[in-house]
């Protein structure tokens, strides 16, 4: 049952410790190649961002934050708005996944306190997400794959910005849409929530603190082993639990996709294979995105890069290629495993995907209970699934035309 219940709530891992197992078993690379695949930078810094969020919410900055976007928005309708946008503008600065990790917490502090539907939660995470990878696009310290493929291929500005913002643009306006029809501008947003205090205020200056170090190593002006350090030592020497916060199996999902990446670019029928599908720019752009769905849009760029010169069509492909399946990105798996995590710690009640108006109804004058239909649960899957599919369909059509 144990075991059963871990493949349930990890299904991500589990598929990635398959496909670096196998590729392992059929390829039988060197120790050394096997440590060259491993990306020890991402990981480190993911690791950092995780523990220092957990420690700002030790000490309520969350839920200081998520009690001032309440009292500035007050229909959900604005709420929705400003959650999006923040994500979607802050990731382009700070990356997807710190985007992810620092607001989808805030956003379901928020739901709990505004009691929002189950399913307004879901679409609230599922749109933030498209918004962090969507405006992750648009620098190229927006997210690692820019930043690899910017590097690789010696890219300038004006060769970069003038893919990127063939996302951007219809971005902006598909994701006010999927607010407008998430959410209900007509309804406002009366919750009676006490302010809430920062608790410790040395803590909350040493942890920013830390924060500026970590996001100085995310735009490389400081060594990550240096951030690792420093994060390390503040989280041992401030509050030694917090390491018990820190999402392991996400760090073993991502190594296992880059042990997967780094395996199976070393099988000359691969590489035979990859240089056959990369022949013209929309060949390649078709690959990116595929592929992306398959092993994720970091891996593939990883992948793919070494075998075209077709930078432009490679980059559009891969950014575009975030959307669709939950690991087509990486930062998706954040949201996800945030969601669910929080979704466990909540009360299990029979109504818990409902509406807040779709209650049962006593019949007082014979005193029999007549119960509302009740809803189907709600499948983050599903609600994922559709979202991102739509937006593919969309942003990578748009896109190319563009």
């Amino acid at each position: 049952m144990k075991i059963s219940s871990f493949i349930k709530k990890e299904p991500v891992l589990i598929a990635a410790a398959i496909l670096a197992c196998v590729s392992l078993c059929i390829v039988r690379p060197s120790f050394a190649v096997v440590l060259d695949a491993i990306d020890f930078r991402v990981l480190s810094l993911l690791f950092c961002l995780m523990g220092i969020i957990a420690a700002f919410r030790s000490v309520n900055v969350l839920d200081a934050f998520a009690c001032k976007v309440l009292n500035v928005c007050k229909t959900e309708t604005g709420v929705f708005f400003a959650l999006t946008f923040l994500v979607f503008f802050m990731s382009m600065l700070v990356t997807n996944d710190v985007a992810l990790l620092t607001f989808v917490p805030i956003s379901l502090i928020i739901c709990g306190k505004a009691s929002f539907s189950r399913r307004k939660c879901v679409e609230l995470v599922v749109i933030e997400t498209l918004a962090a990878n969507l405006g992750s696009c648009v620098t190229p310290m927006g997210n690692p794959q820019n930043l690899f493929l910017y590097s690789f291929y010696n890219m300038d500005a004006a060769t970069f910005f003038p893919v990127v913002l063939k996302i951007c643009v219809p971005s902006i306006v598909l994701l006010a849409l999927a607010v407008l029809k998430a959410s209900d501008k007509k309804k406002k947003i009366a919750v009676d929530v006490e302010p809430v205090k920062v608790q410790s205020p040395v803590k909350t200056a040493v942890y920013s603190a830390v924060l500026v170090v970590i996001l100085l190593s995310v735009f490389r002006i400081v060594d990550y082993r240096i951030s690792l350090a420093v994060c390390v030592v503040c989280l041992a020497a401030m509050n030694f639990r917090l390491f018990a916060k820190i999402d392991y199996c996400l760090l073993l999902t991502f190594t296992g996709f880059f042990i997967f990446t780094g395996c199976i670019s070393t099988v000359p029928a691969v590489s035979a294979f990859l240089r056959d599908m990369l022949k013209t720019p929309f060949s390649c752009y078709l690959t990116g995105v595929v592929t992306s769905q398959v092993i994720s849009n970091v891996p593939a760029a990883l992948l793919l890069a070494g075998f075209t010169s077709f930078s432009e069509p490679l980059l559009l492909a891969v950014n575009v290629g975030g959307l669709g399946t939950l690991i087509a990105s990486l930062a998706s798996v954040i949201s996800y495993k945030l969601y669910n995590s929080w979704k466990d710690e909540q009360p299990s009640e029979p109504d818990f995907a409902q509406d807040a108006g779709a209650k049962n109804v006593v019949d007082s004058a014979n005193g029999s209970q007549n119960s509302a239909k009740s809803p189907k649960k709600v499948s983050y899957m599903a609600v994922f699934t559709v979202y991102n599919l739509i937006f593919l369909v969309l942003i990578g059509t748009v896109a190319w035309l563009l």
